[in-house]
């Protein structure tokens, strides 16, 4: 039962244990509201029959403290059992999912973006947390708590049993069988929720580009009409959830009417005492009014399917696995018959066999959209190879564990992430456990004490979200010299100078000659100068491996690799 529940609502194993506690202190602190009424029907049974004396007042007095106490007592209970147990599985919901994007192929984020992510992590998380705290617990209680007074109520008088609860299953169908439609109102709300979010993290990253344009009228139109739709879904999402449980509600009206009709009925022929109508109407007023509430529960129950599917979808995408321990005899990378495809089927990398040997830098080159990003993300097993096989010292990547894995490589990545932190800080991102002392000596190997002494704080100095009191050419540095902290035997460089001035790209160029040496060394590259300097050269185009080998035998070859350098040459 509890695996059903923890696949059923997204929940941990913890979470599905506590969720049953909940559901049963609901179930109990319900049945526990009914004592009062037995407690008044016997009373009004002693005042009619004149059985009242001081023991049977000293009863009902103490009768009523217990129900005090027992009604404080069972709404405490619920109160921790909801609340509580909701939170502490939401806290573990978040991380779970966070921990589980660690362990996830970048092939499952090239079908989310950011904004989706984040709905999930933040957005479907709360409204999960929400409904557990305030809705589906109550709901279930309810339901069982329902069913055992009912159960009661046919033993204690079938016909009037009969006339106070057939609404209550007529209700809760016509609110259930709305399922399938609530889920679709809800999959449109949340679809334009990510979309809007989408919209507004796009309008603060390119706020710079529009007012250049000015093409922030323009931009904004398209906003506030998506803003609009969403409005509009919020609504026709709400009115999808009454137009089921409003009627269903109203059903409940007529429990009561006929409750009273058929106990009137029942006493005229005088097979039914007063004292049991009274019973019975005191029963359904208790019974209906926390079924309404209960109904539009149901409602929520059906409308956070859609959140708990796009939870479950992250949790249960497939992640990469792997051995942990990993000590290969060297560090040369080996491509053979490697293909790629993405999930949609289309196919990037065909047969595509070469050797990246320690040492030496392979430069990877072609014409765009070759697939030259591609290969370098396989090699540090950002994605996993279709078909064919990658070793590192002999070793298949696909067996070993990403994060053990990466271990042994240092990236440097053309559009370089910084954090809103000192220099010394981002560059200590390479290795934690490094000193000040080693983080500087990176940092001058990279070149970056080149503008950090000229700073207020020196390396102390907070650079802004992603660097953004930095020039392109320092961030690339911190980053080259977060390379050279970690010190990792392998180095991936894609396009690391590409978009730097000439100064820029003479002082990195330096820092990356330091850098490389006795490495393994994988770099992709479109400005030819940029691999003059490289052992050997790969031309991926078209998915395959097209040309390889030195870089004058390529050139005299006079095949891609020439036309691609004669090319640039001409444009210089």
């Amino acid at each position: 039962m509890i695996r059903r529940i923890m696949k059923a609502f997204a929940l941990s194993e913890k979470g599905a244990k506590g969720f049953v506690q909940a559901v049963t202190a609901c179930t109990v602190s319900d049945i526990a509201l009914m004592f009062p009424v037995g407690l008044l029907y016997n009373m009004t049974t002693d005042l009619l029959g004149g059985r009242i004396g001081k023991e049977r007042i000293a009863f009902y007095v103490i009768g009523i403290l217990a129900a005090f106490a027992l009604i404080y007592f069972t709404q405490y209970w619920r109160y921790n059992a909801t609340f509580f147990t909701t939170y502490n599985e939401s806290k573990e919901r978040r991380i779970t999912l966070a921990e589980n994007l660690r362990k996830l192929p970048l092939s499952f984020f090239g079908n989310k973006d950011l904004s989706d992510l984040t709905n999930t992590i933040l957005g479907d998380c709360t409204v999960i947390e929400h409904s557990f705290s305030h809705e589906i617990p109550q709901f279930y209680g309810s339901i069982f708590s329902t069913v055992i007074v009912a159960v009661s109520l046919f033993l204690f008088d079938w016909r009037m049993a009969l006339a106070s609860v057939w609404v209550l299953p007529v209700s809760l169908a016509i609110v259930g069988l709305s399922k399938k439609a609530q889920m679709k109102y809800n999959e449109r709300k949340t679809k334009t929720k990510v979309e809007l979010e989408d919209g507004v993290q796009e309008y603060l990253e390119a706020s710079k580009d529009l007012k250049s344009n000015n093409a922030e009228d323009k931009y904004l139109q398209s906003f506030f009409k998506l803003a609009n739709r969403y409005e509009k879904e919020s609504m026709t999402a709400e009115l999808g959830v009454a137009a089921y449980v409003v009627p269903a509600q109203m059903l409940l009206k007529f429990g009561i009417a006929t409750t009273a009709l058929v106990g009137s009925a029942l006493l005229v022929k005088g097979s039914l005492a007063l004292t049991t109508l009274f019973m019975f109407l005191i029963v359904v007023s208790r019974i209906y009014e926390p079924m309404g509430a209960t109904l539009i529960y149901l409602g929520a129950k059906n409308a956070i399917q859609v959140n708990i599917n796009r939870t479950n979808e992250m949790n249960n995408a497939g992640t990469q696995t792997g051995k942990t321990e990993f000590h290969p005899e060297n560090c040369d990378i080996v491509f053979k018959n490697v293909a790629f495809k993405y999930n949609d089927g289309e196919s990037v990398l065909r047969d595509v066999s070469f050797t990246a040997k320690q040492g030496e830098v392979t430069a990877l080159v072609g014409p765009s959209g070759g697939g030259k990003t591609t290969v370098s993300r396989l090699a540090a097993r950002f994605w996993d190879a279709s078909s064919g096989k990658i070793t590192v010292g002999g070793v298949d990547v696909s067996t070993i564990d990403p994060e053990t894995l990466l271990g042994v490589y240092s990236i440097v990545f053309q559009d370089v992430t910084l954090f809103d932190n000192s220099i010394m800080e981002n560059i200590r991102i390479g290795r934690q456990n490094a000193t000040d002392e080693e983080v500087i000596a990176a940092a001058k190997l990279a070149n970056v004490d080149e503008f950090a002494d000229r700073l207020p704080d020196g390396y102390h100095t907070r650079i802004g979200e992603n660097g953004a009191l930095l020039s392109g050419g320092e961030r690339q540095r911190i980053s080259i010299a977060r390379a050279f902290l970690k010190d990792a035997p392998i180095i991936l460089l894609d396009e690391a100078t590409a978009s730097l001035d000439t100064e820029n790209e003479t002082l990195i160029q330096t820092a990356l000659s330091r850098l490389i040496k006795n490495k393994t060394v994988l770099i992709i590259a479109h400005r030819m100068r940029t691999v003059a300097g490289a052992d050997k050269i790969v031309v991926i185009k078209d998915g395959k491996a097209a040309e390889q080998g030195a870089p004058d035998e390529l050139y005299a070859r006079g095949g891609v690799f020439a036309n691609m350098v004669n090319l640039q040459k001409q444009t210089n």
